[in-house]
């Protein structure tokens, strides 16, 4: 995998005839819910190219996928997932396992796409993501200052851009509450050293490192737009695009959003560096992206989506958009744009730690942390609440006794 790396919602319906890209003619009716950013449009555009197929590119995706899986027949045949999201689909029992169908249409597919549980392969892994350092070249060049590496010397260099007055807000930042804001804390625990559990799925975030990581986000919100408990990855990224910020800790699957001459003020001045280094790690998790493939449906449908799968993320397809992601499919060439990935894995980033307890803990993250940003809470009143709450759902599932 480090070898690869190192070498606000939308919806795009395709349902027309076989395009003569596509290596066959789908016949069967096909549709999928995933991210909305540009990666997953690539690939779902490849998709498309087959003919009979609607895909659904929702920024909302995570929350929507559980009950569309669930439903009977799936509302959807094909699901975009990385680490955390597959987990309350496995749970649930609504995907498939696909080593039959790796077997019988995955001849291309390399061994670290085959994603497995308990040795038997749910997922196909397209990308590896990781959350890196963007910056404005320009800014820093012109003001003499040198690229962080630390989110100290990231405070550092938004005081001095904030009294030259150059950007709106020198820092932006994924801290939408919910998912996002409780992702932002798991980066900065994680490069604190932290493990979020001990023995018996027990929660283990009230202490130094936990308290760390909520001072680290705390301070970096007195730069960043008064709005931020609002500002997801589409957020962030239209700010830079739009000359309104100067530095973020933002996804690498964004990195090719910087230089869309149809979009963005800023082509060719956001340069991607490893993400800032925590006391032990980078504050950055690592992440894959991938496709699913429905329970809920007929081994018809299932055979068809899968082949569709396959197309979208097929050679063809990354050589179309090398620079949108860091692919883990042949005929990816690393650029320029995926050297803060290949930093950020370079540095020892941890993965990000997916599992039912997980799950939970990331729920409670998100619903609790915006207190002690918004000064309503201590952070040991904050943390102390958060296990609490993630030890009632816990047991409540089975996992804390």
């Amino acid at each position: 995998m480090l070898k690869k790396l190192v070498m606000a919602g939308a919806m795009s319906l395709m349902a027309s005839g076989a395009w003569a890209a596509c290596a066959y003619e789908n016949t069967t009716p096909i549709k999928s819910l995933s991210a909305g950013f540009q990666a997953w449009k690539a690939v779902t555009d490849a998709m498309a190219e087959c003919g009979n197929f609607a895909a659904s590119l929702d920024q909302d995706f995570r929350e929507k996928q559980p009950e569309a899986f669930a439903a009977k027949p799936s509302l959807y045949h094909i699901g975009g997932v990385a680490n955390s999201t597959m987990i309350p689909l496995l749970n649930a029992g609504t995907i498939r396992p696909l080593d039959d169908l790796v077997a019988k249409y995955g001849q291309n597919l390399t061994p670290n796409q085959l994603i497995k549980v308990d040795g038997v392969t749910y997922a196909i892994a397209m990308m590896v993501n990781a959350q890196h350092l963007m910056y404005r070249e320009d800014i820093l060049s012109d003001l003499g200052i040198a690229v962080p590496t630390t989110y100290a010397e990231m405070l550092d260099a938004a005081a001095k851009i904030k009294e030259a007055g150059v950007v709106d807000y020198p820092i932006g930042g994924t801290f939408k509450t919910g998912w996002n804001l409780a992702e932002e804390f798991v980066n900065n625990f994680l490069g604190e050293g932290g493990d979020f559990f001990t023995q018996g799925n027990m929660p283990n975030i009230n202490n130094e490192k936990g308290m760390a990581a909520l001072e680290v986000m705390k301070a970096l919100t007195e730069y960043m737009d008064p709005e931020y408990l609002v500002s997801d990855s589409t957020y962030v990224q239209q700010q830079f695009q739009q000359g309104k910020i100067a530095m973020a800790n933002l996804w690498a699957s964004r990195a090719g959003a910087m230089n869309d001459e149809a979009e963005s003020q800023v082509v060719g001045k956001v340069i991607m560096a490893a993400a800032p280094m925590g006391s032990a790690a980078p504050a950055s998790s690592l992440w894959w992206d991938g496709i699913v493939i429905a329970s809920n449906i007929s081994d018809e449908e299932a055979e068809a989506a899968f082949q569709v799968a396959m197309e979208g993320i097929d050679e063809e397809m990354v050589k179309a958009n090398n620079d949108l992601a860091v692919w883990l499919i042949p005929g990816y060439e690393p650029g320029a744009l995926a050297a803060g990935a290949a930093a950020t894995a370079a540095a020892g980033a941890r993965p990000y730690p997916a599992s039912g307890p997980m799950g939970i803990m990331h729920t409670a993250l998100g619903n609790g942390i915006s207190a002690y940003l918004t000064g309503a809470k201590d952070a040991a009143t904050t943390l102390a609440d958060i296990e609490a709450a993630y030890v009632s759902a816990a047991k409540e599932a089975g996992l804390v006794k």
